[in-house]
């Protein structure tokens, strides 16, 4: 039996080389009926890619810029619109602290005012109170000294009338000699009576000037407490 053949291996296909891109990209020469050769693998997205890539990156720039801008910008207002209501906050507090101290020094000088009205109203109470006092005083001093000065010109009269019937004596003893020993008792009588009627009248005289002091005494008393008074009703006016 005669050897098989061997077997001939399969001839390997050669790639076919790629058009030229020279070739590819080189127009037709005008009226040429050639037409032109394009690059099977190349596409209009791949041509659009490259050439929009560097202007959308630009523009993702500028945005991301421009928001960052505007961020920080915002932020700045913030925080000064922060500080500037804080700032009021604290310049409102100063200032209700301020009106409170107000209020309280306003309550404390109100307070010391009335209590000043008060005592000055109850000086003035008491002054009226020792005005009426003094003036009672004054009134029954006045009274008093009606009756002395009465009392003191019925001695006096009794006086003179001691003294005319002295005298009448002594004229009855001169023309009645018998009855002078009557007239002699009678005077000595008189005389007596005469003494004591001016012991009394110095008594009451004595009496009636006591009392014109005493009324001076009240009488300058009552100017003063009027004054006082005056005074005090003088006082409230002014504050």
């Amino acid at each position: 039996m005669p050897d098989a053949p061997a077997p001939t291996p399969a001839p390997t296909p050669t790639p076919a080389a790629p058009p030229s891109t020279a070739a590819a990209e080189t127009p037709a020469a005008p009226g040429s009926k050639t037409a032109k050769i394009k690059d099977p693998d190349f596409s209009p997205e791949d041509e659009d890619t490259s050439l929009s890539g560097p202007s959308k990156s630009s523009i993702w720039s500028i945005a991301f810029i421009s928001v960052s801008v505007v961020f920080f910008v915002t932020v700045i207002v913030y925080f000064n619109k922060v500080k500037n209501r804080d700032q009021t906050i604290a310049e409102t507090q100063n200032r209700m602290e301020q009106i409170q101290n107000s209020r309280g020094l306003l309550v404390t000088q109100m307070d010391e005012a009335k209590a000043g009205t008060s005592e000055i109203q109850k000086q003035m109470d008491e002054t009226k109170a020792v005005s009426l006092a003094l003036k009672t005083e004054l009134d029954n001093a006045k009274a008093d000294t009606a009756k002395i000065q009465t009392l003191l010109d019925q001695t006096r009269e009794l006086s003179t009338r001691f003294q005319t019937q002295r005298e009448e004596a002594k004229i009855a003893s001169l023309k009645h000699q018998g009855e002078v020993e009557v007239a002699r008792a009678q005077a000595t009588v008189m005389q007596t009576q005469l003494a004591k009627a001016k012991t009394d009248t110095a008594e009451l005289q004595t009496q009636l000037t006591e009392s014109k002091a005493q009324v001076a005494d009240l009488q300058t008393k009552l100017e003063k407490a009027q004054k006082d008074i005056a005074q005090l009703q003088k006082s409230p006016t002014k504050k």
